[in-house]
């Protein structure tokens, strides 16, 4: 089968042929239809990345298909069944070896595309929104980098929840999308103040960061008093240091969360938040947005697109071509 593999770090991806796999006791295979690129794929490309494989390694954290074999002690899912899954790696390729804990059925009605770009950067928002920071009705919700894949869903889902949500992002363009998932403000990062703007707005009570660097601390100081602070990433390449005394006088709050370990630390609360989230899309409430579909041959374009700014929501690879 055909793979986009990593043989060696800081390079491209390479086209390869490999052996299809066979699932082992607890997994299944999926006929992968499409792939989410995500920008930790970015990372895992230079090695700096939480976590470093042993190379070569097919690439693509989550993807969508259809069950194409079930292995040993595998229950609920069937051959030709439809599935999301999340495995951190091995979905840039025809066909793929999942552990069935890691995957979901999908509905019928859900397009590959969407499945593709949906568990990470929806999971990631809604754990990150909803258990941990625990976003009530009313409150101000500021994202940063708020029109790149984790950062349209946390408005898309902090509109749903109720909370006034502050977008801030590069250019009116993807500040439009922004306005469109749901944004009740919007700052644009290239030529507006965030921490003035924010505090002239009331300040904000939980900062949704995937940034990191400069934007982090001006969020972190247009926060409010009891101000929970997510930083989720840092794709400036800048991981902000907080520091103690802010959190002291202010009574923040910072919460860490990384989506690939919760299915070891909490995988009750990755399955259920799943389960929350493909309702609202089956209810018509939430709906990805992918700027760009890709042919398998230019994974790479796209990843370039991400190293670049220059995709909105999300990157999916589409491999039936």
């Amino acid at each position: 089968m055909r793979a986009m593999q990593l043989t060696t770090y800081d390079t491209p991806l390479a086209l390869c042929e490999i052996d299809m796999p066979r699932p082992k006791a607890g997994e299944i295979v999926i006929e992968v239809a499409a792939c989410g690129l995500n920008f930790g794929d970015t990372l895992l490309i230079k090695g700096s990345y939480q976590e470093k494989p042993d190379l070569p390694v097919t690439l693509g954290m989550e993807m969508a298909g259809t069950v194409q074999a079930v292995g040993a002690g595998v229950s609920g899912f069937d051959v030709g069944m439809r599935v999301a899954a999340y495995n951190g790696s091995g979905g840039l390729a025809e066909y793929a070896a999942v552990p069935a804990s890691f995957c979901v059925p999908i509905p019928d009605m859900m397009p590959f595309e969407d499945a593709a770009a949906f568990l990470i950067t929806y999971g990631t928002s809604h754990l990150a929104l909803h258990d941990k920071a625990r976003l009530q009705k009313g409150e101000r919700l500021l994202v940063l980098g708020a029109s790149g894949g984790v950062g349209l869903t946390a408005v898309e889902l902090g509109h749903l929840m109720g909370a006034e949500v502050i977008a801030c992002a590069r250019g009116a363009a993807k500040l439009e999308i922004c306005r469109q998932m749901g944004a009740d403000h919007l700052i644009d990062s290239d030529t507006q103040d965030i921490r003035d703007t924010v505090k002239a707005l009331g300040g904000a009570d939980v900062l949704y960061d995937p940034i990191g660097g400069a934007q982090f601390k001006a969020g972190m100081r247009a926060c409010n008093a009891g101000a929970r602070l997510l930083p989720l990433g840092f794709a400036s390449g800048e991981v902000p240091q907080v520091p103690a005394n802010i959190l002291l006088v202010k009574n923040m709050s910072v919460l860490g969360l990384y989506i690939g370990g919760y299915a070891k630390l909490n995988p009750k609360a990755l399955t259920d938040s799943f389960t929350t989230l493909l309702e609202w899309y089956e209810g018509g409430k939430i709906k990805p947005h992918v700027s760009n579909v890709l042919p398998l041959e230019a994974v790479n374009d796209g990843l370039d697109l991400l190293r670049r700014r220059e995709a909105t929501g999300k990157v999916v690879i589409d491999l039936r071509g």
